[in-house]
């Protein structure tokens, strides 16, 4: 296999506005009192978000109810979300987030590709398996609307599916892969990963697999995928 080699980065030089010693009578600098509440509020709604949606649905989930889960006025939930659409977006956002980091697609040099592909895959299976998800995604297949459909695609599978895609760049340009679309090669992935386990519980005949097979089911999806996808 190819060495993989780590960019090596200058640090730029401080400027001498950044070096520049403060007058000994200068005023310590404080954030703003209400930031660190603020944030706390933000985090509160978000999680209250992540409990409604997925049981009441969209449209059973009000404004008023998040704001009364998240204990928080309704006008505190206005203030970070414009809209409950705005809502819902960043709460997709933040499961995902959740559960596959932007830190777990950063290409490592050190470790070999499959070991970081079994992480991502094991991530991506937690993620689409857990009841939450599996809640929305039957939200969303039962409800017919288009406008819905795209905010949850846009913010869920197409961010993901992204962040795959420029990790696939990185190993191409390494040499780990010979893949003519990365994208394509994103897609391909998380649906191999997505697999039986997904059909099954979305289709309500089946329940979460034990570990043991999931793990089983991940390191049959990396092994296939880098057999299609190593370099010749």
């Amino acid at each position: 296999m190819k060495t993989r080699h780590a960019a090596v980065k200058v640090a730029p030089k401080p400027s001498a506005a950044r070096t520049a010693v403060a007058p000994a009578n200068a005023a310590p600098v404080r954030a703003g009192a209400g930031r660190p509440k603020d944030l706390e509020k933000r985090a509160a709604i978000l999680e209250a978000g992540k409990r409604l949606f997925p049981t009441k649905g969209f449209d059973g989930t009000s404004m008023d109810a998040v704001a009364a889960e998240a204990g928080v006025s309704k006008l505190t939930v206005y203030s970070h979300f414009q809209d409950k659409e705005t809502l819902f977006r960043e709460v997709l956002k933040a499961k995902c987030q959740e559960q596959l980091p932007h830190a777990a697609f950063e290409l490592d040099p050190a470790l070999p590709l499959r070991r970081q592909l079994l992480e991502i895959g094991r991530r991506f299976v937690a993620l689409i398996l857990s009841p939450e998800a599996m809640a929305l995604h039957r939200m969303m297949t039962a409800q017919p609307s288009q406008k819905m459909a795209m905010l949850f695609w846009e913010a869920g599978p197409q961010v993901l599916t992204n962040e795959l895609t420029q990790f696939f760049d990185s190993e191409v340009a390494a040499g780990q892969l010979d893949m003519a679309d990365t994208r394509r090669g994103a897609s391909q992935f998380y649906c191999l990963l997505k697999g039986e386990p997904h059909a099954r519980m979305s289709f309500g005949c089946g329940s979460l697999p034990e570990t043991k097979e999931l793990e089983h089911h991940v390191q049959a999806t990396v092994d296939t995928f880098l057999r299609a996808y190593a370099p010749r």
